[in-house]
């Protein structure tokens, strides 16, 4: 199987699926190769918080042009996959190939598979291109393909608890892969004092309270419309899933956010996602924000604007600014993570980081970068 994710978070998806207890085959770029049973497969799909998509390959061969795919595509008994009265779409990923464009391949390939239907049984499956009963993905690779099946069916990004969002949110794998890229080990404390609608802090309430991103999911997965699918075993998976659920708040999570629009949002995000009683949020400026003083040091992780508009420049500036005051005076003994794609204005902090994670918010290329904030001095902390 090959589970998909974003630049950057590949180790961090190996680890999840050891937890699993998957056979990690080979990390590699935005993806992640392993092998294991079927309850792997479902339960991959269900708890992996960093994968977008699961895939799982069945058929490879060498296409050098375009008779050449239709007549390998025409080979394969497309009834061990798709059902006549089911609909299906494909995605195609071409790299580093004689043919030029995806979606070419994709539409070939959907006439392959449909003129094989219409030939041995006079009806054919239909195209759904938004929600297929079967998704299948085609990867070419220097003319080598590999057909797989998708197992999520949708992206496993939407997680389905999101009500509306903010302009620019984060999506839901990448938060969980920039907590889970900090080390947070879900029982500090964990202050966002930039929350906007509040996906970091959602998904800190689900790796703190080991709930499965997946039990959000709206509709079917895609492996549910397979003809290999076990309800029985499907139906055991989910149950054990809702069994490690904790409902004692392990964690302090706490958020703010300037916009009294965005902490509504993030209310109506916590609300949808059964999470009220583990989130506390409130309207605050981040100038104002500081340490709860009644917890022990953790966590602060924060989002902040890039100002990817003309004539942003100097507004940034004062806004890092800002943060790295407000990080000094009233987070000290914390771990910051500021994650930005302005590198410019993240000098303006004022702080000496001491990690840098390449990464991407869509196609924004992007930095965590990581503040050790000392209690007094430097000196004293090292002698301590």
């Amino acid at each position: 199987m090959t589970a998909t994710t974003q630049f950057g978070l590949e180790e961090v998806l190996a680890d999840e699926l050891r937890q699993l207890g998957a056979h990690i085959e080979k990390v590699g770029q935005r993806a992640v190769e392993f092998s294991g049973d079927k309850q792997l497969l479902y339960e991959a799909v269900l708890w992996c918080r960093t994968a977008m998509r699961i895939l799982v390959p069945f058929a490879g061969f060498y296409a050098r042009d375009e008779k050449a795919l239709y007549r390998e595509v025409g080979r394969i008994d497309w009834q061990e996959f798709i059902g006549a009265d089911q609909t299906f779409a494909i995605t195609a990923v071409v790299n580093k190939s004689s043919f030029e464009h995806s979606l070419f391949v994709a539409q070939l390939t959907k006439d392959a598979i449909v003129d094989q239907f219409r030939n041995r049984t006079g009806q054919r499956p239909s195209v759904d291109v938004k929600n297929p009963d079967i998704r299948l993905h085609l990867h070419m690779l220097e003319n080598e393909v590999t057909l797989s099946l998708d197992a999520a069916g949708d992206s496993l990004h939407r997680r389905g608890y999101r009500q509306q969002t903010n302009v620019a949110p984060l999506n839901e794998v990448l938060a969980a892969g920039l907590l889970l890229l900090t080390g947070w080990d879900g029982k500090k404390t964990l202050i966002d004092p930039m929350c906007g609608s509040g996906t970091l802090l959602t998904e800190a309430a689900l790796i703190a309270q080991r709930i499965a991103p997946g039990l959000y999911h709206q509709g079917k997965f895609g492996f549910e419309n397979w003809p290999d699918f076990e309800a029985a075993l499907w139906e055991s998976v989910q149950l054990d899933a809702r069994q490690m659920r904790l409902e004692e708040p392990q964690a302090y999570l706490a958020g703010s956010d300037i916009s009294r629009e965005y902490i509504e949002l993030a209310r109506e995000n916590v609300a949808a996602a059964d999470l009220e009683d583990f989130i506390r949020l409130g309207v605050r400026d981040v100038a104002e924000a500081k340490a709860p003083a009644k917890e022990a040091p953790g966590i602060v992780i924060m989002n902040p604007p890039y100002g990817e508009r003309i004539g942003q420049e100097s507004e940034m500036e004062a806004l890092y600014k800002t943060i790295g005051d407000t990080l000094k005076a009233g987070f000290q003994g914390y771990d910051a993570y500021i994650f930005t794609g302005n590198l410019e204005a993240a000098k303006r902090i004022g702080l000496k980081t001491s990690r840098r994670v390449p990464l991407y918010n869509g196609p924004i290329e992007c930095r965590l970068l990581k503040y050790e904030l000392y209690q007094g001095s430097r000196k004293a902390a090292r002698s301590e």
